[in-house]
C-alpha cells in the first residue's frame, strides 16, 4: 500500500508572534558576514567588556578547577562563600545590610533573573511598567510570558527620570512590576537618592514591586547607589546586580538579586525548576572578584574614561549632541536634525565606514533619534573607527 506523501508542518507557540529575534542577534550575524567577506567591521554595538577580571579572580578559578571534588552539582541558592561575598560587597559599597542566607539569590546572569522575577510575580494578563527607552528584554520577556507591557516615558528634558505626575494619573490596578534601571541603559542617566526614595514611596502606595536593574553603577560613576539603601525598600523592591559589567565577567554569567526573604524564596521556587547552581570554581572566583579594592575599579575606569573621550569625538564628528554627565559603559547621543532618521545614519556608518553603532530605536520609541556607542572596544580600534567615520563625513 502506497503511503500518501504529506508535507510535515508544525506551528510555533503563539507567544512567538509577539516578539522578534533580539536585535543584536540579527545584526551581529550581518556584521559577522561582512567580516567573513574581509570588510573588517569595528563593532561599537554591544556592552561586552573586553578587559579581563582581576588576576586574583582568574587564579582562584584555575586553582579550584583542579579540585577533583568540585565538579558536581551546586546548591540552587549558591554556595555560602558567594552569598557572603555579595552581602559584604553591598555593605562596603552601598551601605546596605543583607542577610546572606535569606536575602540574596545568586543567578546565572541578570537576564535570567528578569525571567525568574517575571515568572514569580506576574500572571498572564497582568501588567508591567517598562521604561521607554530601556533594555529590550524587559519588554520581550514580559510578552513571552503573557504579561501586558505598559511603557512609561523617559525623556531627555527630564533627565531620563520617570514622570511621577504622569504615573499617578495612570490606571495601575493591574500592574504587578515596575522595571527601573539606574544608572540607566541606554541613556547613561544616573540615579539619585531622591529618585530612589520616590520610587520606593510610589511602590508602597500603589502596591507594586519595583525591580531595579543595577549592573552599571561602578562604571565611570564616583558614587554607586542601591535602591535598597532607602529605608523600607526591601519590603517592596528587588534589585538585580551583575558581575558582567562591574568586574569584566560577561561570559561567566554570574549575577544576583536581593530583596526580602519572602520575595527571594518565591524567585527560588522558579529558579530551582529552571536551572541549576553554577560551577563551584566560578562561584569561588566571583567571591574573590567582589573583594576588589577601590584601586582596581579606578584602573578599570581609567580605560573607560580614555575611550569615552574618543566616543565623544565620534559623536561630534556625526553632529550628535550628548550629556557629559552620563555614566556607564556607553555614550548616548541625539542625531542632528539634518538626519531623516537614525537608521539612515547607522546604516551609512556601517556600510561606508564599516563601523557598527547601535540605533536608539531598539530601546523604544523615545530612542528613535538617538545612537549608542559602546566603550567596550580598545582605544586603537576606537581611534580607527573615528578616522573611518571622519573620512565618510568629509568626503
Amino acid at each position: 500500500m502506497q503511503k500518501e506523501n504529506q508535507a510535515y508542518k508544525v506551528a510555533p507557540a503563539n507567544r512567538l508572534g509577539g516578539v522578534s529575534e533580539y536585535y543584536f542577534s540579527k545584526k551581529l550575524k550581518e556584521v559577522a558576514q561582512m567580516n567573513a567577506e574581509g570588510l573588517d567591521v569595528i563593532s561599537l554595538g554591544i556592552g561586552s567588556p573586553d578587559m579581563p577580571p582581576s588576576a586574583k579572580t582568574i587564579d582562584t578559578l584555575c586553582r579550584n578547577a583542579q579540585d577533583p571534588n568540585g565538579h558536581g552539582y551546586q546548591p540552587y541558592v549558591g554556595i555560602p562563600e558567594l552569598r557572603q561575598a555579595f552581602a559584604a560587597w553591598y555593605k562596603r559599597w552601598y551601605d546596605v545590610e543583607l542577610d546572606a542566607q535569606t536575602e540574596i539569590q545568586p543567578l546565572i546572569g541578570s537576564k535570567e533573573g528578569i525571567l525568574h522575577v517575571t515568572l514569580a510575580f506576574v500572571n498572564p494578563g497582568e501588567q508591567v511598567l517598562v521604561p521607554n527607552p530601556g533594555y529590550p528584554t524587559y519588554t520581550s520577556l514580559s510578552k513571552l510570558l503573557g504579561a501586558e507591557v505598559v511603557p512609561y516615558d523617559l525623556l531627555e528634558a527630564t533627565g531620563w527620570q520617570p514622570d511621577f505626575d504622569a504615573l499617578e494619573q495612570m490606571d495601575l490596578s493591574r500592574v504587578k512590576l515596575m522595571w527601573t534601571n539606574y544608572p540607566q541603559m541606554p541613556t547613561g542617566a544616573n540615579a539619585t537618592p531622591e529618585l530612589y526614595q520616590r520610587l520606593v514611596d510610589f511602590a508602597r502606595r500603589k502596591g507594586i514591586v519595583v525591580v531595579n536593574d543595577n549592573p552599571y553603577s561602578f562604571i565611570l560613576n564616583d558614587h554607586p547607589l542601591s535602591i535598597l539603601s532607602v529605608p523600607g525598600a526591601k519590603e517592596c523592591c528587588i534589585e538585580l546586580n551583575s558581575m558582567s559589567k562591574s568586574h569584566n565577567m560577561p561570559g561567566w554569567r554570574i549575577a544576583m538579586l536581593a530583596s526580602n526573604a519572602e520575595f527571594v524564596q518565591w524567585v527560588l521556587k522558579v529558579k530551582s525548576n529552571i536551572d541549576s547552581g553554577m560551577f563551584r570554581a566560578m562561584q569561588l572566583a566571583a567571591a574573590t572578584a567582589l573583594e576588589a579594592d577601590a584601586d582596581w575599579y579606578a584602573g578599570n575606569n581609567r580605560n573607560y574614561r580614555n575611550r569615552r573621550h574618543l566616543a565623544g569625538e565620534i559623536m561630534d564628528t556625526l553632529g550628535c549632541t550628548y550629556d557629559e554627565r552620563q555614566v556607564g559603559m556607553f555614550l548616548w547621543g541625539k542625531i542632528p536634525d539634518s538626519c531623516r532618521d537614525v537608521e539612515e545614519l547607522t546604516e551609512r556608518v556601517l556600510h561606508q565606514a564599516r563601523v557598527f553603532i547601535t540605533p536608539g530605536f531598539i530601546f523604544g520609541s523615545n530612542g528613535a533619534r538617538y545612537i549608542r556607542i559602546s566603550l567596550c572596544c580598545k582605544d586603537e580600534k576606537l581611534a580607527e573607527a573615528l578616522a573611518r567615520i571622519k573620512s565618510i563625513v568629509t568626503n
